[in-house]
């Protein structure tokens, strides 16, 4: 059954970032294999932030869920992009006393890799920020695009959107490939393109394969000390990627996604300022939550957690 974790926590390692889903340590390098180089614990908790904050309700399994999409995208893509993942098994890293089943499907050893400071969107439908972007400026991004597109229309070709980190709490913005290039360099800001276009059609042909529309996706690279590319963090998840039921899709509305949208609709009902903290869930919320992460688990990847 699946584990239900809120916040890890492991005596000994160092807590290099607690984000808004995933805590990461530092490994030491007696605990790893002589071969392996500076590594990294990461942990997908069961936390759920909407609306930039993150809510003090977990979803029972989420994370387990999330790192299990991920490590299946990881190596259905691994013949198109190299990825943080070392395979070095998570119970032979945790400090003593950890009950390793808490973590076994919730956590991966990593690289420690430089990220490269900007977010990498692919976007074959217009949508969410873009779609608003569009209706003020005609384009997404700096991307010009047709007159008169509709609301979740999909687009002749995907196109890359890059948008800035923002801190917790923060919002990210949309970014124009200039302004990346001028943050990260010319050839590196085109190596981060091409590998997201070329990561989001692969996937997005397989999804569609299995009745799903991935709309668009965000994904997070670094670089190693010899200037490799890999895609790391996490990927092609609920939580960073957009996934419609193909039967349920239809132009002109938002079709329902296998995501947080349940809490967020939810939220909009409450009479709640968009700030820390965050309200408490209904049960039937939290429920219905964690059935749809389920649902896309094991119609993407054919693996099911309960």
């Amino acid at each position: 059954m699946p584990t239900t974790l809120l916040q890890s926590d492991l005596p000994g390692l160092t807590l290099r970032h607690r984000g808004k889903v995933r805590d990461v340590f530092d490994l030491p390098r007696e605990a790893l294999p002589a071969d392996a180089g500076d590594c990294l614990l990461m942990v997908a908790t069961d936390r759920l932030s909407a609306f930039d904050v993150v809510l003090p309700d977990p979803i029972p399994g989420k994370g387990e869920m999330l790192c299990q999409i991920s490590n299946f995208w990881f190596d259905k893509t691994a013949h198109l992009m190299p990825n943080h993942l070392t395979g070095i098994e998570v119970a032979s890293v945790l400090p003593a006393g950890v009950d390793p089943a808490l973590y076994a499907r919730r956590a991966v050893v990593t690289k420690r890799l430089k990220p490269v400071p900007v977010e990498a969107i692919a976007r074959g439908y217009l949508i969410g920020s873009g779609w608003k972007d569009y209706q003020r400026t005609g384009a997404v991004s700096g991307i010009a695009l047709p007159d008169g597109l509709r609301q979740a229309e999909k687009l002749a070709e995907p196109i890359f959107t890059p948008s800035t980190k923002a801190a917790v709490g923060d919002h990210d913005e949309n970014i124009d490939f200039d302004a990346m290039v001028r943050t990260v360099g010319a050839d590196l800001a085109e190596r981060v393109r091409d590998a997201t276009l070329r990561l989001y059609r692969y996937a997005a042909d397989f999804a569609a394969e299995r009745g799903i529309l991935l709309a668009d996706t965000k994904f997070e690279f670094g670089t190693d000390a010899d200037g490799r590319l890999y895609v790391m963090d996490e990927m092609l998840t609920p939580d960073s990627s957009r996934y419609w039921p193909a039967d349920e899709y239809q132009v002109g509305t938002s079709p329902p996604s296998y995501d947080k949208q349940i809490v967020r609709d939810y939220l909009e009902t409450l009479d709640w300022g968009k700030t820390a903290p965050g309200p408490v869930l209904p049960p039937e919320v939290i429920e219905r939550t964690r059935a749809r992460y389920a649902e896309a688990l094991h119609k993407l990847a054919g693996i099911s957690l309960d």
